[in-house]
């Protein structure tokens, strides 16, 4: 039953202004957009399908046995394109749940991209995604790392409070490193993309903020690690090492 109301979709754009073309770029003799292909695949939570505005990214994606589809070239954010997708993939409208999976994290595990359908669990939540606990004080005060600030609410979960690049919370404790994979139902994908950006988030540059801001309910899933996303040419390198030995089987 989860399989047919769970749509997987991985938005893919060539223009990635720090490693352009970053999608195709091989990592363990496969393309990148391939790899996270395949994670959300052996996920088994739904129909997978990236949506993209680039045919060589739909071209790679469809020689590799997967499902693409085109969207236009120029929506503001990834929230944006896969609700165009959803709506060419599923007019019907069938899919409950949409799962927004980035396509630069190669290394995502399955299970982590299972791991975000929980919280959805309970009907009160609009949006879920995943965090992880810090454990360097140099993650914790980076600003290219999001913390995620909630409220815990059961073991391994917790409502989100807040998104933000500075360090905090303050003081002992816990803190989260928020990972961007996001679990929506439908309607809240649909009031999500349908709302103006926030002050919030143009201040903090975190499109997640919006939906706080208007009052949606986001949960936060609690993994044991934070998958590597590439944005960087020494992100890639480190990608390519993680996934070395995948090379030589």
């Amino acid at each position: 039953m989860l399989e047919k109301r769970t749509l997987v979709l991985i938005p893919a754009r060539m223009a990635a202004s720090r490693l352009p073309g970053k999608p195709l770029l091989d990592i363990a003799g496969l393309p990148m957009i391939v790899h996270v292909l395949r994670s959300a695949e052996a996920a088994k939570i739904g129909r997978v399908a990236v949506a993209t505005d680039a045919a060589e990214i739909a071209d790679v994606v469809k020689s590799h046995g997967g499902e693409a589809v085109m969207t236009r070239t120029d929506h503001p954010s990834g929230s944006d394109r896969i609700y165009e997708a959803l709506s060419k993939l599923d007019p019907g409208g069938e899919a409950e749940i949409v799962v927004n999976l980035q396509g630069d994290f190669p290394t995502i595990r399955p299970d982590n991209i299972r791991s975000v359908l929980a919280p959805l669990a309970d009907p009160a939540v609009d949006i879920a995604t995943l965090a992880a606990e810090i454990h360097t004080e140099e993650e914790y005060t980076n600003p290219n790392v999001v913390k995620a600030v909630g409220a815990m609410i059961s073991p391994g979960r917790m409502r989100a409070l807040y998104f933000t690049r500075a360090a905090a919370p303050h003081g002992d404790g816990p803190r989260y490193h928020h990972i961007g994979l996001y679990a929506y139902r439908r309607a809240a994908l649909e009031r999500f993309v349908g709302l103006p950006p926030s002050p919030l988030e143009l201040q903090e540059k975190l499109e997640q903020l919006r939906a706080l801001e208007a009052g949606m309910r986001i949960d936060v899933a609690v993994v044991d690690a934070v998958p590597r996303g590439v944005d960087t040419p020494p992100d890639l390198e480190t990608a390519r090492r993680i996934l070395a030995p995948l090379a030589k089987t």
